[in-house]
Formats: structure tokens, C-alpha cells, sequence
């Protein structure tokens, strides 16, 4: 089964992402800048490939900084606006500090379509676009990119604080933000699936690799050699998401979930008997994670 088939329903998590969380009030279609700007998506492909070919984490980096943005008041880019006299960014929230990455890339995205259609392209079109390609670029799937979004002019720390799940989410708490923001559990599976590439800091793992007792013994020793129990200690050591393949987009992360060879404490329940039990199930028997979680809306 082809990458494109096994990952439809991250494809369609993301377009939901995108659909539900808000769009700046645009009308979103995606041939928005055929006439106005007809090189964008290959000038945004090129600018995320050579970013990606010298530093394969950046693929993440690029996906995670377009969710942190879609789930603050919608996909419009605030995330990206730095601190004015009048209102405090997003940067600094608690879940971007020390974390959130990528900006310059973006920054060097955004150069590099102004030399093409100067003063056309949103902000928050380039990073929907970034994420999309930084996916397939990693070997995962694609997906036809809505465009059309407004920039934000302003952004909320606050809104960010409060709005994006920190890692100390439990299961409940997970699925009661998304079904807030009008995603489902099988949304929230899916979308988690996305953990498959990328590195989390010793910070937020180091209560799972210590405390827990749901964790595959070789596993946390493993982890504990690069993250010291000791706060302070080690807090901003790096450690891969997936160990097999950190730098592939594909469902080693849900059967690392079902083999508790994982950091995710959330949605590590795919180890008891739940419906997110089941829905990881299907991703590891079938070798199509996100086809058969639900159907296409």
C-alpha cells in the first residue's frame, strides 16, 4: 500500500486542523495564488528541501511550529509575530520557550517567495505549506493545501498558554482540547501519529522515564543515561521521538505506544483497553495507520 494510502487520515487530520481551527475569515482554495504568485508552492518546496537536507529535525520543527499556530485563535501566523509594545507573542508561551524552532527557515522561506511575487503570500500560508512539505519531504504523505489565509496582526501568550496542551496532558484532558476545538478522538490518534519524527528535551520526558511503571524497562534505562533524574540536570538534552526512525515519517510511533518504548504519557493508553487502544491497533497490524481510523469526511 502505497505512503500516500497508509497516512490519508493524518491528511485529512491536518486539512480538518486547518478547516476547523479557523482560516482569518478567507475563503480557502487552493488555487488561491495560481494567478498571483503561479512559482509558490515550488519555491516553498525547494526553500523546506534544503533546510530539511541540512538538518533533518527541521521537518519537525516546521510541523510542530504550523499545529502550536493553528491551535492559538486559528491557523493565522501569530505565532510567528514577535512582542511589540502592545501585545506579548506566542514565542516565549510556556509550550514554545526553549522549544519552538524554525523561525529563521521561515524567514528564509517568506525571502525567497517575496523575490517571486513580492507583497502576495501570507505568513500563515507559507507555514501551512512548509508543513505539508516537510511531511512528504521525510517520506510521509501529502495533501492538497487550502490557501488564502490572512496574517494576524496581533497575538495572545496568554491564548497560547492556555490553548496548547502541555506535556503533563492526561488522556481525558487531551481529548477534551480537541473535542473543544471540533477534533475528534480519532483526530487526536492520528495527529499524535505526527510524533513520529522529531526530538523531545530530557524536561519533558524525564518524570515518564523515572516515575512510571507502563514503560519498557530497557527502554527508560536507555533514556536515563542522556537525562539525569536531577532537575536542572541535562533539562535541554535531546532525545528522538522514535528510535528507529527519528528522521521517517511513517508508524513506528504507534508501535513504540504499544510496546511502551515511548515518551508520551497522554496517549500512552494505546497499552490498556480503550478506544485509542483500538485505533492504535489498526496502525500497527495493518501497516496503514491512518487509513482505517475513520472514514473521510
Amino acid at each position: 500500500m502505497g505512503c500516500a494510502c497508509c497516512f490519508s487520515k493524518l491528511c485529512l487530520s491536518l486539512l480538518l486542523l486547518v478547516v476547523v481551527l479557523g482560516s482569518s475569515d478567507a475563503q480557502l482554495s487552493t488555487n488561491f495564488y495560481s494567478k498571483s504568485c503561479p512559482n509558490l508552492l515550488s519555491t516553498v518546496k525547494s526553500s523546506v528541501r534544503s533546510a530539511v537536507n541540512r538538518e533533518a529535525r527541521m521537518g519537525a520543527s516546521l510541523l510542530r511550529l504550523f499545529f502550536h499556530d493553528c491551535f492559538v485563535n486559528g491557523c493565522d501566523g501569530s505565532l510567528l509575530l514577535d512582542d511589540t509594545s502592545s501585545f506579548t507573542g506566542e514565542k516565549n508561551a510556556n509550550p514554545n520557550r526553549n522549544s519552538a524552532r524554525g523561525f529563521d527557515v521561515v524567514d528564509n522561506i517568506k525571502s525567497a517567495v517575496e523575490n517571486v511575487c513580492p507583497g502576495v503570500v501570507s505568513c500563515a500560508d507559507i507555514l501551512a505549506i512548509a508543513a505539508r512539505d516537510s511531511v512528504e519531504i521525510l517520506g510521509g504523505p501529502t495533501w492538497n493545501v487550502k490557501l488564502g489565509r490572512r496574517d494576524a496582526r496581533t497575538a495572545s501568550q496568554s491564548a497560547a498558554n492556555n490553548g496548547i496542551p502541555p506535556p503533563t496532558s492526561n488522556l481525558n484532558q487531551l481529548i477534551s482540547r480537541f473535542n473543544a476545538l471540533g477534533l475528534s478522538t480519532r483526530d487526536l490518534v492520528a495527529l499524535s501519529g505526527s510524533h513520529t519524527i522529531g526530538q523531545a528535551r530530557c524536561t519533558s520526558f524525564r518524570a515518564r522515564i523515572y516515575n512510571e511503571s507502563n514503560i519498557d524497562t530497557s527502554f527508560a534505562q536507555t533514556r536515563q543515561r542522556n537525562c539525569p533524574r536531577a532537575t536542572g540536570s541535562g533539562d535541554n538534552n535531546l532525545a528522538p521521538l522514535d528510535v528507529q526512525t527519528p528522521t521517517s515519517f511513517d508508524n513506528n510511533y504507534f508501535k513504540n505506544l504499544v510496546g511502551n518504548r515511548d515518551f508520551s504519557t497522554p496517549i500512552n493508553s494505546c497499552s490498556t483497553a480503550d478506544q485509542p487502544t483500538r485505533l492504535c491497533a489498526v496502525t500497527v497490524t495493518t501497516r496503514a495507520p491512518l487509513t482505517r481510523i475513520s472514514s473521510p469526511r
